[in-house]
């Protein structure tokens, strides 16, 4: 693909994911707007070969260096430098011939080349919650002395963007964030205690990635985005509420002093949102397929179990704590998620796994990113330490 100065440089991170494949898409509707310069994965070698042959980037980063012998030997006569590692990673966001970071990764991975970018004033569309979700503040703090901008691509949270444009958020009453409720909405506490991978991953509504579909189950996903929208716009913890909303055509709405509301409507389609990301605010002309008005014939509403997902309540916690706590929620979740997914643990056990962790781990009411670091590392080992714990009695008592 042949970049043009005119293009809106990218620097993709997380290309071979969900996100990350369809932002691709977009880009290849239109080449006259954007090129990719860097292309960085975790470590899907053949995936990535494919897209980089594909798209041409600059360069391509894998961050699993393990993988960079046979990255760098697919690649070899086509000219695109090949990088691998964190570090690797971190040098991509910085290059001067990239103008937006597309941050595309999902987990803690993603925190450290969203400073990195902000260090060196790159907008960003992000699409990596837990950067915001374990060192909210610090972000914020970081972006108050650099030109960087942040462009949500979640689904609710560009559809707060789009409501609240050209409002003064001093007249936000309510952000309501809504959610299809995962694929146990309709099931009893009975049935979670004998819910499999299979059942959790198998969501009604989104095409989404392993583990982020595991937090919709739980719906820590969306105490995550809660957390995540505090930061983003500002708004107290105890005005952002969470919603039931089965069909996911309403992807949030916005509750205004005088009454009304305002809601952003689209089918279930990412790709509305990363384009939206990626022109800054700005639409891009078929982006996704519209809503005709037979989809919006039945559109429910309902608040959310916390006594079936108690996940949620972690979002409350974290707010209310604040430091690290989200961090180490999040950090003990990535253990837990992973475990469920391995069948080391029980669905149900994934919160019994974060909340003993965040009894165990010890508070920092301030952190620097270097306490996060170190919170993050100590709270992933509690972690592991309580998922070994559960799975010896799970085997016992079977």
């Amino acid at each position: 693909m042949r970049h043009e100065t005119s293009c809106k440089r990218l620097c993709l991170i997380g290309s071979t994911g969900s996100i990350g494949t369809q932002t691709l898409d977009i880009v290849a509707a239109h080449p006259d707007r954007y090129a990719v310069t860097v292309l960085c994965a975790g470590s899907n070698v053949n995936a990535l070969t494919g897209q980089a042959l594909r798209f041409r980037p600059r360069s391509v980063v894998i961050a699993d260096d393990g993988k960079f012998n046979e990255l760098k030997k697919n690649l070899e006569g086509t000219g695109i430098k090949v990088h691998a590692g964190a570090q690797a990673l971190c040098e991509a966001v910085q290059r001067a011939d990239v103008d937006m970071i597309v941050n595309a990764t999902v987990g803690y991975s993603g925190l450290a080349p969203t400073i990195a970018a902000i260090g060196a004033g790159k907008d960003i569309a992000l699409a990596n919650k837990e950067t915001l979700v374990v060192a909210g503040e610090l972000i914020r703090r970081l972006l108050k002395s650099s030109p960087s901008r942040i462009y949500p691509i979640d689904s609710e949270h560009s559809a707060i963007a789009q409501c609240l444009a050209g409002e003064d958020t001093d007249s936000v009453r309510r952000l309501i964030i809504t959610a299809s409720g995962g694929p146990f909405r309709t099931w009893t506490t009975q049935q979670l205690e004998k819910a499999t991978v299979a059942d959790a991953l198998h969501h009604p509504n989104w095409s989404m990635g392993a583990k982020i579909t595991i937090d919709s189950a739980t719906m820590l996903n969306k105490a995550f985005e809660i957390i995540e929208a505090h930061y983003l716009f500002n708004i107290p913890a105890e005005r952002i509420v969470p919603m039931v909303h089965p069909q996911s055509i309403v992807h949030s709405m916005v509750e205004f002093a005088d009454g009304a509301v305002k809601a952003q409507l689209g089918i279930p389609d990412m790709r509305l949102p990363i384009a939206y990301a990626l022109g800054e605010g700005k639409r891009l002309a078929g982006a996704s397929n519209p809503l005709t008005l037979p989809q919006m014939m039945q559109l429910t509403f309902s608040a959310p179990d916390t006594g079936k997902f108690p996940c949620l309540t972690f979002a409350e916690t974290a707010l209310k704590r604040g430091g690290n706590a989200a961090c180490t929620i999040n950090a003990a979740n990535e253990v837990a998620n992973l475990a469920f997914r391995q069948g080391k643990i029980p669905f149900n056990a994934i919160y019994t796994v974060v909340a003993r962790t965040l009894d165990h781990e010890d508070f920092i009411e301030a952190p620097e990113y270097e306490d996060y670091v170190a919170t993050n590392t100590s709270a992933c080992r509690h972690a592991a330490e309580i998922v070994h714990d559960i799975a010896v009695k799970t085997i016992y008592a079977t």
